[in-house]
């Protein structure tokens, strides 16, 4: 019946393809062992990516007796993988980096199952690390060689470094927007050197003066390698450097301040961070709380960090944080969320009830679409389009009312308003056994800050103010 405009049909392949790395539509219900190996093969290899898997009703109907040892077909894209690294590539960008004055390393997802050769690669060289997004637990945060966050809602201090640099060793990135602002300001007195197992981000937004298109865990292997040949630590001495960032470090700290009675949301993601030793799988939505989460939470490893990057989708934390308790029954999985995000999926609180399952949801709950506010506050004269989210005719009342969310599927739940009692109230959603709602009370008008603005460079940055000021 394909192509009858029958009942609920939908070209779901034709739909889907521009945000698919692959799909199929299966036409023989003897191709599914062939189709299912295949795609877990695609969606794994390479650069990681989606792969759908159409199947019509009448094929899913069908009896067969299914051959799992079937050979994959795919000869095209088996020849397009990138090869082993080119070892006089390795070469050259080791001797770059022994001629720099003042490297750092701009690391991104595409290294986050190649932690421990970018551990051991800094400890060779003692360069300073930036992460972005989604490279977040790639390498410790709380290390000394750390720099935290870069980009738009980065730390002074990664943004500076990346500024001020002669070479940068963009691993495992694809100089998204967010991360450069305006392109041609973005580490512009550098050489930059890029590894990526995708061949369309070389050169897509910058220009690099050496390219590696190769798993950058290979990448790093080889260069480890050359490194330890040459006796390299001790022999790099980047000293004055990282002297030099510290100093931008304690100029310029991830700070926030407390207004009376009323939580910090950035206090509120410290203290979770103190209480649970920076060893918690974090979920986030999209927003205010997501830049927080990735500014004041200590991630120590890859895959403690659960977050919609690239596309930006509002209600990821919920159903995040239920996949990442799925597989991980023994973490401590929380979902740091905002109330627009979370009101987006809160109908998963049903599939955690029913499932037994501890996601604990610590919500900042500011009664607001609040990145939304803050570019109102920052770049619209604070004029409102639709962002508050509570009840008009009483805005006294917090609306909706999140914690019967939770009581009509069962899960306990609890209000906190006061900086004074947040403390216990944390510690008793961690210590409470199965799942918890922390409804978090926090104010409007906080910003993320430092911001750069879109397209704006390094020297734009801002670091003061709220949406308690007019601007």
């Amino acid at each position: 019946m394909i192509g009858t405009d029958a009942f609920q049909e939908t070209p779901i392949v034709e739909v889907t393809r521009s945000i698919t790395k692959h799909n199929y539509l299966v036409l023989d219900v003897d191709d599914i062992p062939r189709i299912v190996r295949e795609a877990f093969f695609l969606a794994t290899s390479g650069r990681p990516g989606p792969v759908l898997i159409d199947v019509p009703k009448d094929i899913q109907q069908q009896v067969a007796v299914p051959n799992w040892d079937v050979p994959m077909k795919l000869p095209g894209y088996l020849s397009r993988l990138p090869k082993n690294p080119n070892e006089l590539h390795l070469e050259q960008i080791v001797r770059l980096i022994s001629e720099s004055k003042k490297p750092v390393l701009y690391v991104g997802g595409g290294c986050l199952n190649s932690s421990e050769e970018l551990k051991r690669f800094v400890e060779l060289t003692g360069i300073p690390v930036a992460s972005t997004l989604m490279g977040l637990g790639a390498f410790p945060v709380g290390d000394e060689l750390s720099l935290q966050m870069l980009g738009m809602h980065g730390t002074v201090y990664a943004n500076y470094a990346v500024d001020k640099s002669d070479m940068l060793l963009a691993f495992g990135v694809r100089f998204d927007d967010r991360v450069t602002g305006k392109l041609e300001a973005f580490a512009s007195r550098a050489k930059i050197v890029h590894i990526d197992i995708d061949p369309a981000e070389i050169g897509k937004n910058k220009q690099p003066h050496v390219s590696v298109c190769g798993d950058v865990k290979l990448a790093l292997q080889g260069i480890n390698k050359i490194l330890e040949s040459r006796g390299a630590r001790g022999k790099m001495d980047f000293r004055a450097w990282r002297e030099e960032l510290n100093e931008q470090k304690v100029k310029y700290p991830l700070s926030f301040k407390t207004f009376g009675e009323a939580i910090p949301p950035q206090y509120a993601i410290q203290v979770l961070d103190e209480l649970t030793g920076g060893n918690a799988i974090i979920s986030t939505g999209v927003g205010q709380h997501q830049m927080w989460a990735a500014q004041f939470y200590k991630y120590k490893r890859p895959r403690q960090w659960l977050t919609s990057g690239g596309l930006g989708a509002m209600g990821f934390g919920l159903p995040a944080a239920i996949g990442a308790a799925v597989a991980n029954p023994d973490a401590i999985v929380v979902d740091i969320d905002g109330d627009g995000s979370f009101i987006m999926n809160v109908q998963e609180l049903a599939t955690i009830r029913v499932e037994n399952l501890p996601v604990k949801i610590m919500l900042l709950n500011n009664q607001h679409l609040g990145m939304v506010v803050q570019w109102e506050d920052r770049f619209y004269k604070a004029n409102r389009a639709h962002t508050y989210l509570g009840n008009p005719s009483n805005e006294s009342e917090i609306f909706p009312n999140m914690l019967m969310f939770a009581e009509a599927c069962g899960i306990p739940a609890a209000r906190v308003t006061r900086k004074d009692d947040l403390r216990a109230a944390i510690q008793k959603m961690l210590n409470t056994p199965g799942p918890y709602l922390l409804d978090v009370i926090v104010p409007h008008q906080e910003h993320v800050l430092p911001m750069i603005p879109s397209g704006g460079a390094f020297k734009d940055v801002i670091t003061e103010g709220d949406g308690r000021r007019k601007y």
